[in-house]
């Protein structure tokens, strides 16, 4: 809890030295914690143009001091992670818990089936490794998140590949087009 809460704080004034970025019609639309490294964190800042929500976005890459991050090797990094765990937080568990639980429930109240109990504690697991934001992107929330998965499919009687894998297979596109939009839109030209 007390890195949730220092999170919050760090997002809090990332994006308010993130405001001396944005154009006067501009507004912050996303900060983004992402950690390509153990211990190198990047916030990156999404804005759009008020009233033009068409209007491709703009980015500014911060690091933990709210200074630009100069390395494009680094922003991309971060883009990467964070565009994976965006992809794994989407599809985890069929992407949607809240009714995973309620029809594992319900058939615990039906049919009361062998592995039931296992299940449900399962989706707690993938809970807990998903987590509440803010969080941040990480190779070990990724991690995380993909072991949690693993032992729910396994709970839930998936033999041979695992559809969360095939499932981020669609990583790759994610980050490709998050780069692009990034890399178009990035006020810090980096070398």
């Amino acid at each position: 809890m007390a890195r949730e809460d220092d999170l919050g704080q760090q997002l809090e004034r990332v994006a308010a030295a993130a405001l001396a970025w944005a154009a006067a019609d501009e507004t912050i639309v996303a900060v983004i914690p992402a950690e390509p490294d153990p211990g190198l964190l990047v916030f990156l800042v999404a804005f759009e143009t008020l009233g033009a929500p068409d209007t491709p976005r703009t980015w500014v890459a911060l690091d933990g001091a709210a200074q630009p991050v100069v390395a494009w090797s680094t922003v991309r990094g971060a883009v990467a992670i964070a565009a994976m765990c965006e992809v794994a937080e989407e599809v985890a568990g069929g992407g949607d818990l809240d009714e995973l639980r309620s029809q594992l429930v319900g058939l615990r109240l039906v049919e009361n089936p062998p592995g039931i109990d296992e299940a449900l504690a399962a989706v707690g697991e993938l809970e807990r490794a998903l987590g509440r934001p803010p969080r941040i992107a990480s190779p070990g929330y990724l991690d995380g998140v993909g072991t949690a998965v693993r032992s729910l499919e396994r709970a839930l009687g998936e033999q041979g590949q695992s559809p969360f894998t095939e499932a981020m297979k669609q990583a790759p596109s994610a980050i490709e087009a998050l780069t692009r939009e990034v890399e178009a839109g990035l006020k810090a030209r980096l070398p």
